[in-house]
């Protein structure tokens, strides 16, 4: 049998290239879900595991489990859609109403800030009096909040598409999980035959530290806060518990909700007890979890350091959408795991024989 020449070598080559390429194309628009679909499975195949060993049926175990992460996950923004109809409503109702009777009189504090107290103070008072010249004011914001939230629905509703999808997504890879590990085993054994296994070892301890640290505390804070708010009569507080949601992996991103409604609910409707309530509310027990139960879970698996948190947060988002908020600091916590491991000395190993070059 005659060897392949360079010109059947190279035509194989532009044609795998080829096919690589297309496949790509084709996936490009879905590889969040996919991305996101993995993430999932990983951290919770431990439990579909001992579903499948109690049940002994693997299709009825990834269908109970794509139920839980479609309930736990997937529902708390639908329920919440169905409330921003209600609260663009009440919104629009209150902006009218301050409208048609003007803004209120400045509160006294205001004019004990110091430099710029008394100017505000002056501006405040000459919009109470001139209704057009409150209406020409808000006629500057109008059409920048309208775009705003016109983008704002695209993205939400892509990103819970694409939320949706990588649920549909994780029922397959929950249903053929040990055929997918058995092939990535075989894989990662011929690239790295006496390290591959325990680097895939670390890359699951680490992708579950860090789901169950970042996403477990950001359902909690999520929830907390809308009882917060619910406690203390906010009828947005769906929203504002979504709102808390997102913004748990940001540093000091809940503070960004409870602080402006305790001191709305203060200076605003004058119900001091109730502000001071949510205030302590938000500093004890939401942003407590943050404090404590985060680190103490992403330390088990990963030593992900601040700046990769704050980067893979920010970083997400631009190249995944709001899903990134989860997905972008795994992905970082399981690159810098894999790296850190990968560079660690292991006795009786050199780096040639990891690899497999070893003579």
């Amino acid at each position: 049998m005659l060897a392949p020449s360079r010109i059947d070598r190279t035509i194989t080559l532009v044609v795998l290239a080829v096919l690589v390429a297309g496949v790509y194309m084709v996936l490009a628009p879905f590889l969040s879900a996919i991305a996101w679909a993995a993430v999932l499975v990983a951290a919770t195949w431990p439990v579909f595991h001992w579903m499948v060993r109690r049940e002994g049926r693997p299709a009825f175990a990834a269908t109970v489990m794509t139920i839980l992460i479609l309930t736990v996950v997937v529902a708390p923004f639908v329920i919440v859609g169905s409330t921003l109809a209600e609260n663009a409503n009440r919104l629009a109702e209150f902006a009218r109403g301050v409208i048609a009777r003007g803004p209120p009189e400045p509160p006294q504090w205001l004019h004990g800030i110091p430099l710029v107290g008394e100017r505000v103070v002056a501006y405040w008072t000459s919009l109470t009096t001139d209704t057009s010249g409150v209406m020409e004011e808000l006629r500057r914001f109008v059409d920048p909040l309208r775009a705003f939230a016109f983008k704002a629905g695209a993205v939400v509703g892509e990103g819970l598409f694409q939320l949706t999808l990588s649920v549909f997504i994780a029922f397959f890879f929950y249903r053929d999980g040990q055929a997918i590990i058995a092939r990535v085993r075989g894989a990662v054994s011929r690239i790295a035959p006496l390290r591959g296994q325990h680097m895939l070892e670390v890359a699951g301890a680490t992708t579950r530290a860090v789901v169950y640290g970042i996403l477990g505390t950001a359902l909690a804070q999520g929830v907390l806060m809308a009882i917060g708010l619910y406690i203390v009569g906010f009828k947005a507080a769906p929203l504002l518990g979504l709102a808390t949601f997102f913004l748990s992996p940001v540093p000091i991103g809940p503070p960004l909700v409870w602080i402006p409604c305790g001191l709305y609910l203060v200076f605003g409707l004058d119900q001091t007890a109730w502000g001071v309530f949510l205030l302590l509310w938000g500093a004890l027990v939401v942003s407590s979890v943050d404090n404590f139960i985060k680190p103490m879970i992403i330390s088990r698996g990963s030593d992900l350091p601040f700046v990769l948190v704050m980067l893979g947060v920010f970083g997400g988002v631009v190249a995944f959408g709001f899903i990134g908020v989860f997905l972008g600091p795994v992905l970082l916590a399981l690159g810098f795991a894999l790296i850190k491991e990968w560079a660690a000395p292991h006795a009786g190993a050199s780096a040639e024989e990891d690899d497999g070059l070893a003579p």
